[in-house]
């Protein structure tokens, strides 16, 4: 946890994020500005929610344990100075996007203490089936019907994992009168909501919301079997949900709750200081994100084929986003697979050892002929796409070599689905350079630098929780209140 000493008479923002991996708590100062400001306090906790799937859903199942991720939040909340959490005024919230859980109504948690604070447990809710689930396979989503939106559905979407529960398990959905993100559940406890209220971001990651309608295709599900009475309602990203019904963690009763936002969106905010800048962020999987230009509406037909995608961010405006399936983790999985070869042949060497080195050797080779195309994990305009190398050579098979050329392939991947020739069309003029990989690689960023004609800056992290603290602030100043 992180704290400055603060002012004893300002009040605070409270910024949520609900991530794949982890949790994480920020307090902004009300009153500042948008540069973005240093929280005044923070703290981080890992959630350890991976759970087996429940059913039928098989090997490519991912879920989480819903009570798991509310424990780290827990833990987040408590490590924050009391002192500055009873001078909550607002909280924003964001989360992982696309996954679905279930729930029932406002009666989904119990209110108790946890020492001096309220706190809320869940109770009667289901798993969390993230966005990394891969139950639909591409059989199952051809099957669905096509959806009135501009945006395409894939395996791990919110509306096709629910038309894969009913058609598999519908027994599974009898007792649930809710669904939403665990971040939309996280706002419909604390505000007491008898119906879930998903903001346009979340909608739009499900699939089969139309964005400029912004209203669920209900016509559509409702004509295939979709069980339409779990779809949440659906407000404007940056509309206040409703108000806190208790005391939490020394948060005052009847604070503001802006409706669920997605982390994307969040993340991006947080560091777009320009509307002429894109945000490239490196982490597990990487996201190169730019604001459209204003006035631009996406085409109505989804081409699945297209990799980028239009999110709707604020203000009625639209993100333009490649995201790819394939960025740390691809060096990551190479790194395992040297230390198991390592193993085999009688050499044990730590994983964080075998990177250092890695990273060593290529920054010595500072060209190859080498090409590695690293879609170990498909991309979801192009799902069985896998990796492939070409160009192989006696003279490139050095560490440094095949090292240079992993990192060069992660990066002209992205670059190949939103290239610069396309930013620059749409009027950027920067390159944000953010995430743990590229802060951690000095070779990816020579290769975001080689492959990007553009100025490029490094050192302003994403961070979806103070990204949703900053949409309060700049919601309530828009506002005026």
């Amino acid at each position: 946890m992180a704290a400055a000493g603060g002012d004893a008479q300002a009040d605070y923002v409270l910024g949520l994020d609900l991530g794949t991996t982890s949790v994480k708590a920020v307090l902004l100062e009300a009153g500042a500005h948008r540069e973005p400001p240093m929280p005044a306090a923070s703290a981080s906790r890992a959630t350890r929610a991976d759970a087996l799937p429940c059913g039928e859903a098989g090997p490519g199942g991912r879920e989480q344990d819903v009570r798991r991720i509310l424990w780290a939040l827990n833990e987040c909340l408590g490590a924050l100075p009391a002192w500055q959490l009873r001078r909550v005024r607002s909280i924003g919230v964001s989360g992982q996007m696309h996954g679905v859980m279930f729930w029932n109504g406002s009666q989904a948690c119990t209110w108790g203490q946890r020492g001096p604070h309220g706190v809320f447990e869940p109770r009667h809710v289901s798993h969390l089936v993230t966005w990394q689930d891969g139950r639909c396979s591409s059989g199952f989503l051809a099957s669905l019907p096509p959806p009135e939106s501009h945006l395409s559905v894939a395996t791990g979407f919110g509306c096709a994992t629910i038309y894969w529960l009913s058609r598999h398990s519908p027994e599974f959905l009898v007792p649930f009168c809710a669904a939403g993100t665990v971040q939309d559940y996280v706002v419909a406890m604390l505000c007491g909501l008898q119906r879930p209220l998903m903001s346009e971001h979340n909608a739009a990651s499900w699939g089969y919301f139309n964005t400029e309608r912004r209203s669920w295709n209900t016509r559509v599900l409702e004509e295939s079997g979709f069980p339409t009475r779990l779809l949440p309602d659906v407000a404007e990203a940056g509309a206040i949900a409703g108000t806190t019904t208790h005391e939490w963690f020394g948060v005052p009763p009847g604070t503001k709750v802006g409706v669920a936002l997605g982390d994307l969106q969040c993340s991006v905010f947080s560091c777009m200081s320009r509307s002429t800048d894109a945000v490239l962020n490196v982490s597990t999987s990487i996201q190169l994100a730019a604001s459209m230009p204003p006035g631009f509406k996406p085409a109505e037909c989804p081409e699945p084929s297209d990799p980028v995608a239009y999110f709707p961010y604020f203000g009625r405006t639209y993100l333009g986003v490649a995201a790819s399936l394939n960025g740390g983790n691809v060096l990551a999985t190479f790194v395992t697979m040297l230390a198991r070869w390592m193993a085999d042949l009688g050499v044990d060497v730590a994983e964080g050892q075998i990177y250092s080195q890695m990273i060593r050797a290529a920054l010595t080779q500072t060209d190859t002929q080498l090409s590695i195309s690293p879609t170990l994990l498909g991309e979801r305009h192009l799902p069985d796409t896998l990796a492939s190398v070409s160009s192989i050579s006696p003279a490139a098979l050095s560490l440094g070599h095949v090292s240079r050329a992993l990192c060069r392939g992660v990066v002209r991947n992205v670059h190949a689905m939103l290239p610069s020739q396309r930013l620059q069309e749409w009027g950027v003029r920067r390159l944000v350079g953010s995430g743990s990989s590229l802060a951690r690689n000095e070779v990816l960023r020579q290769e975001v630098e080689r492959a990007f004609p553009l100025p490029v800056s490094y050192g302003q992290d994403v961070d979806a929780a103070a990204g949703a603290a900053l949409a309060m602030l700049r919601e309530s100043m828009v506002g005026g209140s």
